[in-house]
């Protein structure tokens, strides 16, 4: 962006996120969209940014309505951004466990890819996306049919949303990681479903949710 004053990493990005959302739908996005495409913790954050956007001039908003963020300049090269082509590999379920090909499958060629800036990608590497089915994370912001942007890790913290590939099933789901000991609960973002709990060596994590891109 040009003119960007001091803002911090966060206020960029979402100032970012803001610019490609308005770019991509011709409308502007919801705080909880931009919760979920920036990947942050809640929306009082979200609300907290926007304020300060707003106080340097970067915006206006109507607190009124729920897409009430208009931008008060349009950046000169945003059309021009790079955008990363990251592979999408396949589906994986927010609910029960969703049988996929075996994990070494993972690197083949992908069947798609998608565009996207790199603000979203957050200097990470080796990032590739998932499609969700089902509803078991929807209380964090990832519904039916959005793409999860994934790192590649092996050793998650406790709290991170990773891909959990269950090895005695062949199989992988979409949840919060939990190491308790001998056993990793995998846990859905949804009231209304339960926990998954398996011994911890029947787990391999391949990779951290980093973002999300919602479908409308």
């Amino acid at each position: 962006m040009t003119i960007k004053k001091t803002l911090s990493n966060r206020q960029d990005n979402i100032l970012d996120f803001i610019h490609y959302f308005v770019d991509t739908n011709q409308f502007p996005p919801t705080i909880r969209d931009i919760q979920a495409g920036c990947n942050i913790s809640s929306t009082s954050v979200v609300d907290y940014n926007l304020q300060i956007l707003q106080k340097e001039g970067f915006l206006r908003r109507r607190p009124e309505i729920s897409r009430g963020i208009e931008l008060l300049y349009q950046d000169d090269n945003s059309e021009k951004t790079n955008l990363i082509p990251i592979p999408i590999l396949g589906n994986i379920a927010a609910g029960e466990p969703l049988q996929v090909l075996p994990s070494s499958s993972w690197q083949e060629e992908p069947l798609e890819t998608i565009d996207l800036p790199p603000f979203l990608i957050q200097n990470k590497s080796d990032v590739y996306a998932l499609r969700v089915k089902g509803s078991s994370m929807v209380d964090a912001l990832v519904g039916d049919g959005d793409l999860v942007l994934m790192e590649p890790i092996n050793q998650p913290e406790n709290g991170d949303m990773v891909a959990a590939w269950l090895t005695d099933r062949e199989e992988v789901t979409l949840k919060k990681f939990y190491l308790e000991g001998r056993t990793v609960r995998l846990q859905p973002a949804n009231t209304t479903m339960e926990a998954i709990t398996v011994p911890a060596s029947k787990v391999v994590v391949k990779g951290r949710v980093i973002g999300v891109v919602r479908t409308l």
